[in-house]
């Protein structure tokens, strides 16, 4: 493959438009060259980013582009399966907006269908390409904080006001669990290595068939876990990993310079050491992370197979709530 890795979006999504397409822009070995939508005029916004950008009105169209090496798939969650299969059959490598998958049966079909394509394909989940999580995880594996006992995840924002978003309707796979304690929980995962023994509690509230307010408690070997997400409360998201020696505590955690500045800090009795990371964008290193893995076989944090993992234990959550 060529050094520059040439891209093709999936859809104008507003996210699409104002942070990967930028990211696929700016990072270095990659070139934003197609924009597949059924509306040219939501085109606009990216063809002030790259003039050149062809634009298919159809996505069938841009798969069949022969210069698209590799596409992004922002569409609503209940599309995701299906076109991340067909960009692969297209002989495409796919980075696909989290949730990839609505239960983790369906991740287990695209492992198998990303296998016989001989294609790369994985979920967008883009915090682990940043310096913070990176430090956080090296920390902790060097036992800085002793033996961890307990993490405290929250990531929540209100957007009660807004019933058209996806991210209140049912038919298109929205929620809160789905859209944000995809992070709570797969960050818990990555940086432990570990997977949850049994879930221990579910607390759910749900408004027309989409959850909205989850607050969840896991066990894992050693350790306890307890995550609050909603899409019905006030902005706040930090993660807290707590063990026998100190606490390691992350602010902005998920939205980076956006949320907040991104800051590590391990404590321990009145020792206290914070590490920041001011202007560092996470999707450009993600794209960047990309392309030096189908290029160059560098290894690459998020598999298909770690995202299943964290839809397993989303649908051990929901089974969880069900059964109160």
């Amino acid at each position: 493959m060529a050094q520059t890795v040439n891209w093709g979006i999936l859809g104008a999504a507003k996210f699409a438009r104002t942070h990967m397409g930028p990211a696929i822009h700016s990072a270095k070995g990659a070139r934003l060259v197609a924009l597949a939508t059924s509306d040219a005029k939501k085109a606009v916004g990216f063809q002030a980013l790259e003039p050149s950008l062809r634009v298919h009105l159809g996505y069938d169209a841009l798969l069949a582009d022969p210069d698209i090496d590799a596409v992004y798939v922002p569409l609503p969650n209940h599309l995701h399966v299906e076109w991340t299969k067909r960009a692969l059959e297209a002989g495409k490598h796919v980075l696909t907006e989290k949730p990839i998958a609505m239960n983790a049966d369906d991740i287990t079909g695209l492992i198998a269908v990303r296998d016989a394509a001989n294609r790369f394909a994985t979920e967008a989940f883009m915090i682990v390409h940043h310096p913070q999580w990176q430090r956080a995880k090296q920390r902790y594996e060097a036992g800085d904080i002793g033996e961890l006992k307990h993490v405290e995840g929250i990531f929540c924002y209100n957007n009660a006001s807004d019933g058209a978003n996806i991210r209140n309707r049912a038919d298109t796979g929205g929620g809160g669990i789905p859209d944000i304690g995809v992070y709570t929980y797969g960050a818990t995962r990555w940086l432990t290595g570990q997977e949850p023994e049994a879930i221990a509690h579910a607390d759910v509230t749900f408004e027309n068939r989409v959850d909205v307010i989850a607050r969840v408690s896991a066990q894992f070997p050693g350790f306890t876990a307890h995550w609050v997400n909603s899409m019905r409360m006030m902005n706040i998201q930090h993660m807290v990993f707590i063990g026998t020696e100190g606490v390691m505590t992350l602010t902005a955690p998920f939205n980076a310079g956006v949320f907040d500045q991104a800051e590590l800090e391990i404590s321990a009795g009145s020792n206290r050491a914070v590490e920041r990371w001011p202007g560092v964008d996470q999707y450009v290193l993600q794209v960047e992370a990309f392309g030096q893995h189908i290029r160059d076989q560098v290894p690459y944090p998020w598999t298909l197979e770690d995202a299943r993992g964290t839809q397993a234990l989303i649908d051990a959550v929901f089974e969880k709530a069900q059964a109160r």
